[in-house]
């Protein structure tokens, strides 16, 4: 863990619909690809509303996506 406790799996998920690119799920969420880079990374925490932004663009739900990791 990083910098935030809220890990994610954006890269696999992006992996899994046929290699998303950051920028792909970038332009299809509103937002820079550098947001997702550090969403990636562990270095930021979504707001609410991107972290629904994000779960449907993968068709999911937000907890297949996001997780609280406690230390």
């Amino acid at each position: 863990m990083t910098g935030t406790p809220i890990a994610n799996d954006i890269r696999r998920l992006r992996s899994e619909r046929g290699d998303m690119t950051q920028q792909g799920l970038a332009d299809a969420c509103g937002v820079t690809r550098q947001t997702i880079i550090a969403l990636e990374a562990g270095r930021y925490a979504p707001s609410l509303e991107l972290a629904f932004r994000i779960a449907r663009t993968f068709g999911v739900g937000v907890e297949e996506v996001f997780r609280w990791e406690s230390k």
